[in-house]
């Protein structure tokens, strides 16, 4: 028997003074039976930082051909490939071929950075690819705020991102693995 997916509301609102985008999102995540609280906190942090209208999350980790959220235009052609954790770099590959950019967020300390070591090579030539790592007590302290009905306020200023649920804030500064080359 398959087991079912658990529903989280998130009521999120964003104050992104680096875009100017202040809005405030009704999310329904649905959380796989094998994702943890730190990756679905993740997930949520990423729809954060991109957050707009046409943004939307995929079908989860159960589904190889979907991200964990994306963006797609008018005709369907996919704008934004946005992934959480350590992705197979063949599947990167892939979505750097579908996607006009393509972003991943790592986060779990030391795997982070054996899982970059052993697949630089194969993604520096990834012109469309960036990486950022979200540090290890970050993440943690993100999984401590999941709750089945959440409050969440994210606040992003000159680069610093602050989480916050109640009187819990975290704060994060994203490393920057990999960077796409600067548009002209």
């Amino acid at each position: 028997m398959a087991l079912k997916a658990t529903i989280f509301k998130a009521a999120l609102e964003i104050a992104d003074l680096d875009r100017h985008y202040y809005q405030t999102h009704a999310l329904t995540i649905a959380r796989h039976p094998s994702e943890t609280d730190e990756r679905m906190m993740v997930r949520i942090l990423a729809f954060a930082l991109h957050a707009n209208d046409a943004l939307m999350f995929g079908k989860g980790i159960s589904t190889d051909d979907e991200p964990a959220l994306w963006q797609k235009d008018l005709t369907g052609a996919v704008e934004y490939w946005i992934e959480v954790g350590l992705p197979d770099e063949k599947l990167l590959r892939r979505a750097c071929g579908q996607a006009d950019q393509v972003i991943v967020y790592t986060y779990g300390g030391r795997a982070a950075e054996l899982w970059w070591t052993q697949n630089r090579d194969k993604l520096e030539r990834n012109d469309n690819l960036a990486i950022l790592n979200i540090p290890l007590e970050a993440s943690r302290e993100l999984a401590k705020l999941a709750q089945r009905n959440m409050q969440l306020q994210c606040t992003i200023q000159e680069g610093q991102i602050w989480f916050a649920q109640g009187d819990a804030t975290v704060p994060i500064e994203l490393s920057k693995i990999k960077s796409p080359p600067e548009s002209h």
